[in-house]
């Protein structure tokens, strides 16, 4: 692997650059032998400047060996793809621009001559049945080098892929830069990326239409077995009617939901839950969930001379499929006036989750602003976004107290709302972990900070944040809310008087806008 500064010539059968850029580059890359062969050009990592758009920042690769040569493609920083380039000759030519800003550049391509008339058996190829099986080339024995096949499969009209791999074993790398398998969303690898894997994994994909496309791209060196997958199809759901009723009373709550609703959504009463999953329904021919006021997770809000008891029921799919497909949540809302009693209940759609955390008499909100004044909270849900937009968050404190400090000690990303196993760092023990991450000094009950729209957004639907929240006494002497960043070492002697977490999400590209259904 190179690491050249800026530009260079090569003339060998094969080789991976890892690239490293500053501020107003303008680099040449020239490849270039002859050989009666073509070129595939790999772009399996790529990271610019955040913000950075198409016109000030981009890769353009050109079909021959100068930039008079017709252009062949160009990669930016909006790009929803593995960018994968084939020459028509035996030459190639790439350019790397980059813009003013101060941020350093990260690029991983790779290169390798090879005979297109040359096929591989068990290579890629068209599905079109209801469901099918397809494996990587000489499965379970392993995978050839340099190689590169794409499955397209379709289904019938109105229906919907699901692609279960049950066994994949590629090369593992945290980047997927060497091998990796991509999956996209419709027939087309030139935008629509729902994931990019390697390593030991199983794991499962869902289309939002009766299209799907596979890819395996492999390199050089260290070739494992690949992988067995199964697709299956579905129908498409159709708009579908909520059938629930809540009942309150001076001192319980009681929601009530049809199974022929459950059924028509998919859901089972196995996958409800309250804000409290211990508290289990009741079920017979309707899903009942009565408990006290005060229980089961209730969130309660005093609002002068009412107060209100929230909670949520939540339906989920189990299980850990990479989709597009909407979760639901019910929110059942009683609100107390004098001696009245008001009932709300409502159906959020698309993954909207509970942006309220309460407890004791810190009540605590997350919500995203449209500028750096603060001053209009974004109301929308889900919040679409260009891609490396700039996002301002503020987290709230509701309290009478003039005493406290908020401090945002920690933010993590996610393509899921439970936060499992894949997160992402903004802020870590109040310390930036992103390169964008820009945070605003302690001001009263307020904790503000900006970041720009993350690269997770490329290979993920949606993407939520969670932060934990520390509240402290502003006359304490060493208080934690105003030291900032600091080490491990140093954290057991800072004080705070009560800790927290918010979630706010989902965060979706404006690409998802188009093409959301209903």
């Amino acid at each position: 692997i190179g690491v050249p500064r800026c530009g260079a010539s090569f003339h060998e059968l094969n080789k991976a650059l890892r690239i490293q850029l500053n501020a107003n580059a303008n680099c040449t890359w020239q490849i270039q032998r002859n050989a009666n062969q073509t070129i595939r050009l790999i772009f399996s990592y790529f990271q610019f400047a955040p913000s950075s758009s198409c016109e000030t920042e981009s890769i353009k690769v050109y079909d021959g060996p100068s930039m008079s040569s017709p252009l062949l493609g160009q990669v930016c920083n909006d790009t929803d793809a593995v960018p994968v380039l084939q020459s028509s000759s035996d030459s190639l030519t790439f350019l790397i621009t980059t813009n003013s800003m101060a941020f350093k550049r990260q690029f991983f391509v790779y290169y390798y001559y090879f005979s297109p008339e040359t096929k591989i058996e068990n290579c890629g190829g068209q599905l079109t049945g209801p469901n099918g099986t397809l494996t990587s080339p000489n499965y379970p024995a392993r995978y050839p080098e340099f190689m590169y096949c794409i499955w397209h499969i379709r289904t019938a009209k109105n229906t919907k892929i699901k692609l279960q791999f049950q066994d994949f074993f590629l090369e593992l790398d945290p980047n997927c830069q060497f091998d990796f398998t991509a999956v996209y969303d419709g027939l087309t690898t030139n935008t629509g990326l729902i994931g990019k894997v390697c390593g030991r994994t199983q794991p499962t994909f869902e289309s939002s239409s009766n299209g799907m496309t596979v890819v395996l791209s492999t390199d050089y060196a260290n070739s494992y077995r690949g992988f067995s997958a199964r697709y299956s199809s579905a129908p498409l759901p159709g708009p579908v009617e909520p059938d629930t009723s809540l009942t309150c009373s001076s001192d319980s709550m009681r929601i009530v939901l049809s199974k022929s609703y459950l059924d028509s959504l998919g859901y089972s009463e196995t996958h409800l839950q309250l804000n409290d999953p211990s508290c289990r329904p009741a079920v017979t021919d309707s899903v009942i969930f009565a408990f006290p006021l005060a229980s089961c997770g209730t969130t309660k809000k005093e609002e002068g001379q009412s107060i209100t008891y929230t909670n949520i029921v939540s339906l989920s799919a189990t299980g850990n499929i990479i989709t597009r497909q909407k979760s639901i949540q019910i929110i059942a809302k009683c609100k107390m006036e004098n001696n009245s009693t008001l009932e709300v209940i409502y159906i959020a759609k698309n993954n909207i989750i509970q942006n309220t955390t309460a407890a004791g008499r810190y009540n605590v909100s997350m919500s995203f602003y449209d500028s750096d004044s603060f001053s209009k909270p974004v109301r929308q849900s889900p919040y679409y976004v260009d891609l490396n937009q700039t996002l301002f968050a503020q987290v709230s404190l509701h309290s009478t107290d003039p005493n406290l400090l908020v401090f945002v000690e920690s933010c993590i990303a996610s393509p899921q709302p439970d936060f499992g196993s894949l997160t992402y760092d903004l802020i870590k023990s109040g310390c930036k972990k992103d390169d964008t991450v820009v945070t605003y000094p302690p001001l009263e009950h307020y904790g503000r900070f900006k970041f720009n729209a993350f690269r997770f957004l490329r290979s993920s639907p949606s993407v939520y944040l969670q932060c934990d929240i520390l509240i402290c006494d502003s006359k304490a002497t060493n208080s934690r809310c105003t030291e900032g960043c600091i080490s491990r070492q140093k954290r057991a002697i800072s004080s705070y008087t009560w800790k927290t977490n918010t979630v706010v999400g989902p965060i979706r590209l404006k690409r998802e806008l188009r093409s959301a259904d209903h």
